[in-house]
């Protein structure tokens, strides 16, 4: 009878296990992608070039001003944009150097010298190269999404760049950056999206609808 009794327990215990499995996986946290494990993604590229359309909203101006052009990147500090229209000009960050170039003219200055900038820079490539040390150095960091497709919140914590700069959004998929988003203070916002080079050849190259920026 013992024997029996045993025997149907067991069945019953059969039949149950994968409830309790279920119930077991269906009560754990899902695993959540954190910061540490965007960096790594992103730490992966040592290199990128694209294309990038920019939309500057101006508070007291009626439409966006746009402009457009092309971005690379070096591991770990080296960054250019060069504008192509509404007029050429391009900014070279290598290391702590920043050379500024419109038309004939060039200027050439340190980022320690300007700290409002040298946040905003630190914070792309910190972000392309993956390094979050120097983010967290700059910024209270909010991450949203997964891997195939995040968005990375950034708060200023440092009194220069926060009195011009109120907040930054970092979009992408993967190990790549695919939007910037900034508020700044005052009421102006500028809203990039990049367009990353892939197999030797980028992505089309449009400027949105609005004015041209003067």
């Amino acid at each position: 009878m013992i024997s029996g009794w045993k025997m149907r327990a067991d069945m019953v215990l059969r039949r149950l296990r994968p409830l309790w499995l279920l119930l077991l996986f269906a009560a754990a946290p899902a695993w959540a992608f954190d910061l540490n494990e965007l960096m790594g993604l992103l730490a992966k590229r040592k290199q990128g070039e694209g294309t990038f359309t920019e939309q500057r909203y101006v508070h007291g101006l009626e439409g966006p001003l746009s402009a457009s052009g092309t971005l690379s990147f070096v591991a770990p500090d080296q960054m250019t944009r060069r504008t192509l229209t509404p007029r050429p000009e391009s900014m070279v960050v290598d290391g702590n150097n920043l050379t500024l170039t419109r038309g004939n003219r060039t200027r050439s200055m340190s980022l320690d010298s300007m700290p409002e900038l040298l946040g905003m820079v630190e914070a792309m490539r910190g972000t392309l190269s993956g390094n979050g040390a120097v983010l967290q150095r700059y910024f209270r960091s909010t991450l949203k999404g997964g891997s195939a497709d995040w968005t990375l919140d950034l708060e200023p914590i440092d009194d220069r760049l926060s009195a011009q700069v109120a907040s930054m959004r970092l979009s992408g998929k993967g190990g790549e950056v695919l939007g910037v988003e900034m508020e700044f203070r005052g009421g102006d916002r500028s809203v990039m999206t990049i367009v990353p080079q892939r197999n030797g050849a980028v992505g089309p190259m449009q400027a949105p609808a609005g004015r041209t920026t003067p």
